[in-house]
């Protein structure tokens, strides 16, 4: 089957991947749209984790202010260039980390910054509940696990679930940017602010 520009463009509006990724994808795939898009995404992955040891000393401080005034946000978003933290899509990524940290709340990027105190306090919460509510010794570790998932689910900002489209995480979404312009990039920081907390 041939591939036609169209087909491409589809591929790259669903994707954000580059125009030749998106090509070989779909000659890979024979034009099969779906599997053309796991393609991309399991080579997203993979390129995205060859690229996390690379350094990110440049990027950007992405804001953003909602309901008035009321909650702002102030993220840090590394990438290895400046060049790539001058691109509209690298802005726009920012833009909407900032927007999706003043929606959800996380408290920390990634899981491992966690503070010890907090991860035993949650620990000890979940096996009190599994206790009280008559559960076998055996089973109350694995139930404190599937909770501390669910708890990491929630805080880490890496593990949320990205407000503009819930079937990926935020981890997802930076990972296809890796894929898209072709640098590592991370959150190194931010700060969540709401009048009257």
């Amino acid at each position: 089957m041939s591939i036609t520009a169209g087909m491409v463009k589809e591929l790259r509006e669903k994707t954000g991947s580059g125009m030749m990724d998106c090509k070989k994808a779909l000659k890979e795939t024979d034009a099969d749209m779906e599997k053309a898009i796991d393609f991309l995404r399991k080579k997203g992955l993979a390129d995205a984790q060859k690229k996390s040891a690379r350094l990110a000393n440049e990027g950007i401080v992405g804001t953003y202010i909602h309901a008035g005034g009321k909650i702002g946000v102030i993220v840090e978003v590394n990438c290895e260039t400046d060049f790539v933290a001058k691109t509209d899509e690298f802005n726009a990524l920012a833009k909407n980390l900032a927007m999706h940290i003043a929606a959800q709340s996380p408290i920390c990027v990634k899981r491992e910054d966690v503070s010890e105190d907090d991860l035993n306090r949650e620990k000890a919460i979940y096996a009190d509940q599994a206790k009280e509510s008559g559960k076998p010794e055996k089973v109350i570790e694995k139930i404190v696990t599937g909770k501390l998932e669910k708890f990491y689910s929630n805080v880490c900002l890496m593990e949320q679930s990205f407000i503009k489209d819930s079937d990926i995480t935020i981890h997802d979404l930076i990972a296809r940017k890796v894929a898209s312009l072709g640098e590592n990039i991370s959150v190194k920081q931010f700060s969540r602010f709401q009048i009257g907390q």
